[in-house]
């Protein structure tokens, strides 16, 4: 068993947590037994919940092309990730394949202007955040996100992966230019206005990479990346989420990979540890949707963990939806997902309603 999955999968983790925060899991609802007087009545029994369709729903695969996605997309899956070296023309094809589907499924792509805008040559060229914040008012910068948001709609695009409203800490390529700011508040002040216009064109916006990236000790592109210990984050990396999420409610967030000292065991990556879902539930009262960052393409995950071990990792965590970008057997991992659920890891609680 790889490093991560005992410490994931096991029940209760250490809350190590320095600062005086609930990052306590949330608690799983429990059923209630009563007893009824015994009647002649006969009720017709509910029918049996199909759990392999509703863990389904908790996956984002990413996709290549036209066939790719409709595989996926009928093995059940929630949504699919539009992967920034698959087909171009499968942004014109997304109409036909919701007709072809017949089910309601969203469609995600990266798209935070500047150096990550996916098929700019089809969705339109923007500049990078940090240009946006130093030449645009934050009125402005959220009429860009509607003009962004009303193409990536009407390529059938439903969830953008942006705004990134991690702080830029200085030295850290990875954020740098994709940062609004070094200074929290206005990283959070343009992120939530990035967010409401995205949302004004029909389009999910995603908050990320929760709960700071801006001083990580490096790049979890590349590999493991661990934060300044949670009490710091208060002082800086986490003012922008808090603003964001004020100004912006209804936009999702994604999780990131990074390890945060005090947070949990301090060495999970926070994506896959409870204690930050529970940061982000029970300290910031968020009740969104919470993505994971890309589960297989990057180092700080798929170094020590298969697909089919960090999707029900992520899950039982607290994740809503696990996002993943390369290759992989959906079947299996909705297998494994499933294993989790009847093991208990994934309590039945967190499944959605589907139907």
């Amino acid at each position: 068993m790889k490093r991560f999955v005992g410490l994931i999968l096991a029940a209760g983790m250490l809350a190590g947590c320095a600062a005086p925060v609930d990052d306590t899991p949330a608690p799983t609802p429990t059923s209630t037994t009563t007893t009824t007087p015994t009647t002649t009545t006969t009720s017709t029994p509910k029918p049996e919940v199909d759990v392999r369709e509703q863990v389904a729903r908790m996956l984002m695969p990413g996709v290549v092309n036209y066939a790719d996605a409709k595989a996926k997309l009928q093995a059940g899956v929630g949504g699919i990730f539009i992967t920034s070296w698959a087909d171009p023309n499968l942004l014109y094809q997304i109409e036909g394949l919701r007709n072809e589907i017949g089910r309601p499924f969203d469609v995600a792509i990266d798209f935070e202007g500047g150096r990550v805008q996916r098929f700019s040559e089809i969705l339109g060229a923007h500049p990078s955040p940090r240009e946006l914040a130093a030449t645009m008012s934050v009125e402005q910068v959220e009429a860009k996100a509607y003009e962004i948001g009303k193409s990536l709609r009407a390529h059938g695009i439903t969830v953008d992966f942006a705004p990134v409203i991690d702080v830029d800490g200085g030295g850290l390529e990875v954020v740098g230019d994709r940062s609004f700011s070094q200074d929290p508040r206005l990283a959070g002040d343009y992120g939530a206005a990035f967010a409401r216009g995205l949302q004004s064109a029909g389009v999910q916006a995603v908050f990320k990479h929760y709960p700071g990236h801006g001083h990580a000790s490096g790049d979890t592109h590349l590999g493991e990346a661990i934060t300044p210990p949670l009490s710091q984050l208060f002082q800086h990396d986490l003012i922008p989420f808090e603003e964001a999420f004020a100004q912006a409610p209804d936009a999702a967030v994604m999780v990131g990979h990074m390890v945060v000292p005090g947070l949990g065991d301090g060495t999970t990556p926070a994506s896959l540890n409870n204690h930050a879902y529970g940061l982000l539930r029970n300290h910031h009262n968020f009740h969104g949707t919470a993505y994971t960052d890309d589960l297989t393409g990057m180092a700080a995950i798929s170094n020590t963990m298969s697909i089919e071990q960090a999707v029900p990792a992520a899950l039982a965590a607290g994740a809503d939806q696990a996002l993943w970008s390369s290759a992989s057997n959906v079947d299996a991992v909705i297998e494994s997902c499933v294993q989790a659920v009847e093991a208990g890891q994934i309590p039945r609680s967190h499944l959605p309603q589907v139907g």
